[in-house]
């Protein structure tokens, strides 16, 4: 999995035959056969496992009673600093969501893998603690932001404290822009 994630990051899908995964992972090419029938699963078990890592570093220490912004603050900021310990784990997501793999997960992974933002968002509506838009769509706005923030935090050379700065006034003006 490693290899085959430090190869599609560097040369892309379809730029990454498996021979040249193999080859990396010091296995065979049937080996790797042998786990995964084709390309495709490949793609979409590493794809899985990133998220499953990505979910399971999120949910580290949530006090799930605590107040919507709060648990907002700490999923937004908690992803950011996963993305930039994990910059080719985060660059995966992201080219995996441009690509025609996303389409081949089934929607009930999908579900599962932002089960715990989607809780968070419709719990935030029910409170009345988020604007009255639809649960997809303030998804999608926090999702952009957090892509494009990763984009300038790692393209600007700035301290730890400055990343995490920024990570914080990002995170309230997401808020803020969310907020009922």
């Amino acid at each position: 999995m490693q290899a085959a994630l430090q190869l599609f990051v560097q040369y892309g899908f379809h730029g990454t035959p498996t021979s040249r995964i193999a080859q990396e992972a010091g296995v065979s090419n049937g080996t790797l056969f042998h786990y995964f029938k084709t390309k495709e699963d490949l793609v979409i078990a590493l794809y899985n496992k990133v998220k499953n890592d990505l979910s399971q570093y999120l949910l580290i220490d949530v006090d799930p009673n605590a107040s919507v912004k709060s648990l907002f603050h700490n999923l937004f900021t908690r992803s950011l600093l996963w993305a930039l310990d994990n910059q080719q784990a985060f660059f995966y997501i992201q080219q995996f969501h441009f690509s025609p793999h996303l389409a081949q997960l089934p929607t009930e992974v999908l579900d599962e893998q932002t089960r715990g933002h989607r809780q968070l968002i419709e719990r935030g509506l029910l409170e009345h603690t988020l604007k009255p838009l639809p649960a997809n769509l303030i998804y999608a706005l926090i999702s952009s932001q957090v892509f494009g923030l990763y984009q300038y935090l790692i393209s600007e050379p700035l301290t730890d404290a400055e990343r995490l700065q920024v990570i914080n006034q990002s995170a309230n003006l997401t808020w803020d822009m969310l907020k009922a």
